[in-house]
């Protein structure tokens, strides 16, 4: 079992910065673009000090097909340093309308506000739809995490590449260059 690594995440980052632009502006640049979205199929839950590796793992994901909700991208009026009722009411409609959350494990996570919320919340409302994705400092290394999070299954980067592709949303997302697969977008992958 292998896990995405940090290098991997930033190289992944590196590649969608191009032009020498920083991971919060690339992400915040897909805002307009994603604007138009209602449906997302992972909601990416993560801490706000990791954005050069949210960036990586959200173009890794978005590389196999998958339309990924980062908070802070998608609703940029969001306070994220505070917990107020607002905050909550968008994650939920967000959480809502994602098909499936993934917990951004790093170093960083132990200390977010927010990340345990989201993980109970989406668990109470889709149960079976949340699952740990750590991001090691190598593939080979073994994942311990917070003792709650020994409830989920994590994902590795074996099971996101085998994880089903849709086509359409395969062909919508290279018609509008959110990014470039490296799959054959006719071909479903499980």
């Amino acid at each position: 079992m292998a896990f995405f690594t940090k290098s991997e995440a930033q190289a992944a980052a590196k590649r969608a910065m191009g032009g020498g632009r920083t991971a919060q502006e690339v992400l915040k640049s897909s805002h307009a673009q994603l604007q138009q979205t209602k449906k997302f199929d992972i909601f990416l839950s993560h801490s706000i000090n990791d954005a050069v590796l949210v960036l990586g793992v959200k173009t890794l994901l978005e590389e196999q097909g998958h339309k990924v909700y980062v908070d802070w991208v998608e609703d940029t009026a969001l306070e994220r340093s505070q917990v107020t009722e607002k905050t909550a009411g968008v994650l939920r409609e967000r959480m809502r309308q994602s098909d499936s959350l993934l917990y951004l494990a790093t170093d960083n996570a132990s200390t977010s506000k927010w990340m345990p919320w989201e993980l109970g919340y989406f668990d109470g409302f889709k149960p079976g739809k949340v699952s740990i994705l750590p991001v090691m400092d190598r593939a080979d290394q073994t994942f311990a995490g917070q003792e709650y999070l020994g409830l989920y299954p994590k994902v590795t980067k074996e099971t996101i590449s085998k994880r089903k592709v849709n086509p359409a949303r395969a062909r919508d997302a290279l018609r509008t260059g959110l990014h470039t697969p490296p799959f054959d977008i006719n071909k479903i992958y499980f």
